[in-house]
């Protein structure tokens, strides 16, 4: 009898495409579920005879009480090589074995840098406009060039979007809880001597932290408040950073430019979700790591896992 293989959230159906299913074809039997199980007991229902799931990223929470309710599940493969939503000592108690994947952040940089671009030069506006048959020229564009960029986080994605606004003629300030001056110089940015001097003079901050429990919540009401009436904010890296309140309550009021998310609290984004319908806004549905060679590493190397787990040598496991 074959394994089952569930794939997760497989929303373009990619799955099928990315990779070479043929090595585990006659020994697994591979479904993807291009819908998102929005509760836990839809999610337990549907996993339930299946021996192997995969899962991209942290759309899916896989915390203690749904892995007791998998008796089937042995293996679980996440991609990337960090997953905090995974409960990995849940796993290890139920027998489930959690494997990640290799990805790059190339990806998620160049993603910031089209929000970035699109928030500065009206991309969106003037396209609907365009399309509408409406005024020719609505919007002026805001300048790159000698303006300020303050990134809270240069680790590999942060770098990566230091050095393009370096490339644009950009000033780039960088902080975070543990940046040394040894980094910035290292990426050739200036080190900021606090996150609300960085907030302060910013015309552009864009996010590029690991969520934690001394990053949670990181931009409040207060922090926000710090920015300038001019500058916009871009968070492609976790919703959690800034509190959503918040940002909303700044963009509605107009207290700052504008700014453009790739994360929220609740993904899939409900239909009636305010960030669906706020001004000065630019928002996509976390595409950050949706790309074709990010999903070509996923799957190409999920299909791997599972031909190392049945041979008895489990690869790249996570816990």
């Amino acid at each position: 009898m074959r394994l089952r293989c569930a794939v997760l959230d497989d929303y373009q159906d990619a799955a099928a495409t990315a990779a070479d299913w043929s090595p585990v074809q006659d020994r697994v039997e591979v479904v993807s579920f291009a819908e998102h199980f929005a509760t836990e007991d839809a999610l337990a229902a549907a996993l339930a005879p299946f021996d192997i799931a995969v899962t991209l990223r942290e759309r899916v929470p896989f915390p203690a009480s749904l892995l007791d309710r998998l008796p089937q599940l042995k293996l679980l493969i996440a991609s990337g090589m960090r997953n905090s939503v995974i409960d990995h000592a849940a796993a290890e108690r139920n027998g489930v074995t959690v494997c990640g994947t290799q990805s790059t952040s190339t990806p998620p940089a160049e993603l910031t840098w089209a929000l970035l671009l699109g928030l500065a030069r009206g991309i969106v506006t003037e396209n609907n406009v365009l399309r509408a048959g409406g005024p020719w020229q609505s919007t002026v564009g805001t300048d790159l060039n000698g303006r300020r960029l303050g990134l809270l986080g240069l680790g590999r994605i942060g770098s990566q979007v230091a050095r393009v606004g370096l490339a644009f003629g950009m000033e780039v300030t960088a902080w975070s809880p543990h940046l040394t001056q040894e980094r910035a110089d290292e990426v050739g940015v200036q080190l900021s001597p606090s996150k609300e001097e960085l907030l302060s003079t910013s015309d552009f901050v864009s996010l590029h932290l690991v969520l934690g429990e001394r990053t949670r919540g990181l931009l409040g009401a207060a922090e926000l408040a710090l920015l300038k009436p001019t500058a916009y904010l871009v968070n492609t890296s976790r919703d959690a950073l800034v509190d959503q309140q918040a940002l909303l309550a700044a963009l509605y009021e107009g207290r700052i430019a504008g700014a453009a998310v790739d994360v929220f609290d609740t993904e899939p984004l409900p239909a009636d979700h305010p960030m669906r319908t706020a001004p000065r806004l630019l928002a996509t549905p976390h595409l950050g790591y949706v790309s074709q060679s990010n999903y070509r590493t996923y799957y190409a190397q999920a299909v791997e896992n599972i031909t190392a787990y049945l041979a008895g040598t489990p690869l790249r496991r996570l816990g």
